[in-house]
């Protein structure tokens, strides 16, 4: 397992990211809870990250967010009478206000100093629990009704770990969540060092970036598991955000989609 330390810093890059978006990009991404608990964040953090940060690397982290919601919603629309959202490593991660969909129950774990950094800004509605714990220990399934379909979501974690940490963990998922999906991001080898350095120049050098997936297929393969999408960070980015975004922002977004270095991957457990 690489070194924790410091991984608790990265709680606020991708919440300035989505307040980044929502005042600057509201046409792609829009998050209006994160707005409202910009005045609660200190502002030597937020200045720290704005200072290491370009309209590219706010974007890609914003990306990841605009995709997991459209892969939820397609989850949620395909078990409208009750299911499960868990996000793993969940931080300061706002998707229940996001999509504000009573029929769900909304799980939100993280560890404890973390969860208890969560817990001081955002206030939980009543669809959403939050858990303390290591999601590795598997602790957490227990306050769940893991026989409901779920959808396990894992953004932004699993590249502070080594693979040999992953598979094991993935396949004790399958386990116990017999209708159960999972949706995480990775970056390729190539990809990885990219987001190593950002991290690095937002003011957390001790956080550091070890996982990586070179071919979605055949990670599904050793898994045993079933690939439902591989999906591409910018497609719509690109689309939607053309005539607005700096050129040197598109260029990395196309050359970030064209090799394979972001993606979002889409596992059915079972």
């Amino acid at each position: 397992m690489c070194s924790l330390q410091g991984i608790e810093d990265t709680l606020f890059i991708p919440m300035e990211a989505r307040i980044y978006s929502s005042k600057y990009f509201p046409e792609y991404f829009y998050d209006e809870k994160a707005l409202e608990l910009e005045k609660k964040i200190p502002g030597n953090v937020l200045e720290k990250i704005r200072n290491g940060s370009s309209e590219y690397t706010m974007l890609a982290s914003v990306a990841r967010y605009y995709n997991i919601d459209l892969m939820a919603k397609n989850f949620i629309d395909q078990h409208v009478d009750k299911c499960n959202i868990v996000n793993l490593g969940a931080g300061l991660e706002t998707i229940s206000y996001r999509l504000n969909k009573p029929n769900v129950n909304f799980y939100e774990v993280d560890l404890p100093e973390p969860m208890e950094i969560r817990k001081k800004f955002i206030e939980a509605p009543e669809n959403e629990v939050n858990i303390s714990g290591d999601m590795f220990e598997l602790k957490w399934t227990d306050e769940i009704d893991t026989m409901l379909p779920t959808l396990i979501i894992i953004s932004g974690v699993f590249q502070y770990f080594h693979e040999n940490d992953i598979v094991p963990f993935i396949s004790k998922l399958k386990g116990i969540f017999p209708e159960g999906e999972l949706i995480f991001d990775a970056t390729n080898e190539v990809g990885v060092k990219y987001a190593d350095k950002y991290v690095k120049k937002t003011g957390n050098t001790s956080a550091k970036i070890c996982f990586y997936v070179n071919d979605a297929e055949k990670f599904a393969e050793k898994l045993k598991m079933t690939l439902v999408e591989k999906r591409l960070f910018y497609t719509d980015a690109r689309k939607l955000l053309k005539k607005k975004i700096k050129l040197y922002t598109k260029i990395a977004m196309r050359v970030t989609d064209n090799g394979n270095r972001a993606i979002l991957i889409h596992l059915r457990l079972n």
